[in-house]
């Protein structure tokens, strides 16, 4: 059924990067998948990845993915320079196909639905290059994007490198977990590694603490505007800047400011001082 949707739809491919905007990367990526395939569709997911950051490019290629149509062909061009511990692959996995390094970018995405098919790409020998997202990765793209299979370019494998302490800890008693930042988004919102399901399978009713550096929050919201009491004058409230934790469209525990602004106002990881990888602890309360 995919092999039948790629010969009757040009695939899509999208990049996702660290390589900016000033430099001539991802425009020579682009121009080299033109150069192959003259009608293919390419969608830029974000080239603004912090450099080198997997778990941050993780989070944002696990968020975008599921919004393209089945068959579509993701390039992930991050810390993808291959050596003997940074091999490069290509999975299928819920009909999309992913290529990049095996440096546990695709751990947070597997962690969630099983992989229907890994390679660890081998045509290396035929490709001089110290540029593979433009070399490697480009050829491999086109080739599944002309209805290719992943064992013509690789060799079958049956795991993937993890990413370090991409999953919360949860103590023996069972009453704290302890997440950490993996991402600060635009708006200066700070997200956790803890999802949802999994808070709530830790939760089981009780009443709670999330603590950050010096903040302490008792409530989760359901939305961002929750924090505002609407029955207040517009006049007499004081709503920006409040800080909140919500789920986030994502279903990752987020720390934010309301209608922050981290140029004027503040974000949460300004105000609060709260970085990449820094703890995030929920300790639940006893009754």
């Amino acid at each position: 059924m995919l092999k039948k949707y790629q010969q009757l739809f040009m695939p899509i491919i999208t990049l996702t990067t660290d390589f900016g905007e000033k430099d001539h990367f991802a425009g020579a990526v682009k121009g080299a998948i033109y150069t192959e395939m003259p009608d293919v569709r390419i969608v830029d997911i974000s080239h603004s990845i912090s450099p080198f950051n997997i778990p941050e490019a993780a989070y944002i290629i696990q968020n975008a993915y599921s919004s393209f149509p089945k068959g579509t062909i993701h390039i992930i061009g991050i810390d993808s320079e291959m050596n003997l511990e940074n091999k490069h692959i290509a999975i299928k996995l819920d009909d999309h196909f992913f290529i990049c390094a095996n440096n546990g970018i695709m751990s947070m995405i597997c962690a969630d639905i099983a992989p229907e098919k890994i390679v660890e790409i081998n045509i290396h020998d035929r490709i001089e290059t110290s540029f593979p997202a433009l070399d490697v990765f480009v050829k491999v793209a086109c080739h599944i994007a002309r209805g290719g299979t992943l064992e013509v370019i690789g060799k079958v494998i049956n795991s993937i490198k993890p990413i370090k302490n991409i999953l919360p800890f949860v103590n023996d008693e069972q009453n704290q977990i302890v997440g950490s930042v993996i991402y600060i988004d635009n708006y200066g919102n700070v997200i956790s590694n803890i999802k949802k399901s999994f808070f709530e399978k830790i939760q089981q009713g009780r009443a709670y603490e999330i603590s950050a550096r010096n903040n302490t929050f008792k409530k989760i919201y359901t939305k961002y505007s929750d924090v505002v009491n609407f029955d207040t004058p517009i006049e007499k409230r004081n709503d920006e800047g409040k800080g909140l934790v919500v789920f986030n469209s994502s279903n990752y525990l987020e720390i934010a400011i309301y209608k922050s602004n981290s140029q004027t106002s503040g974000s949460a990881s300004t105000l609060m001082g709260l970085d990449l990888m820094d703890s995030i602890s929920v300790n639940f309360l006893n009754e």
